[in-house]
């Protein structure tokens, strides 16, 4: 399983797309060196995103999953895309209350990152992953994050466990 921090830093790349949406308000309002200084750290985060991902494939014991039912889970993004637009609905980016927003984020962020919660991280969906609440045989629901579309539950799957709670599909497509 993924540490804390590797759990924290996965969390976090789910932000970087609120970055690009603060960036782009903070261009439109000529905010260039800003704007350029987000995207950095939102690009930043795509690459923490591949990396955490990469070592999670490389060092996670592998073992054999079956399903007993599988659900598509990535419908699970109402929270975030209504985070990424909410800058949009400022009238000026040197208006927003970052007193009120940084820590917001930041809580947020923990909160997901150490507790049972799941979270959609859409720069998963970016690349080509796809989430699914998967069922084992002993009746325990997990999320599993695969780039294989499941169709079917008589499947088994090489999988390495994240979290307690979230398995990585280690096999090929």
């Amino acid at each position: 399983m993924l540490n804390v921090l590797a759990r924290l830093l996965l969390t976090s790349t789910a932000l970087a797309p609120v970055g690009l949406t603060y960036a782009w308000v903070a261009y439109f309002q000529h905010e260039h060196v800003t704007a350029a200084a987000i995207c950095g750290i939102s690009l930043f985060l795509f690459f923490v995103c591949l990396f955490v991902l990469w070592r999670a494939k490389h060092e996670l014991a592998a073992s054999t999953f079956k399903a007993e039912s599988i659900e598509a889970a990535d419908h699970e993004n109402t929270a975030f895309l209504l985070l990424y637009v909410m800058p949009l609905f400022t009238s000026q980016f040197d208006t927003l209350q970052w007193q009120f927003w940084v820590p917001t984020i930041v809580i947020f962020g923990i909160i997901t990152a150490t507790g049972y919660n799941y979270h959609f991280n859409p720069m998963l969906g970016l690349l080509g992953w796809h989430f699914y609440k998967v069922e084992s045989s002993e009746g325990v629901t997990f999320i599993l994050i695969t780039k294989k579309h499941l169709r079917t539950a008589a499947l088994e799957l090489k999988v390495g466990q994240l979290t307690e709670y979230l398995l990585l599909d280690l096999g090929g497509k």
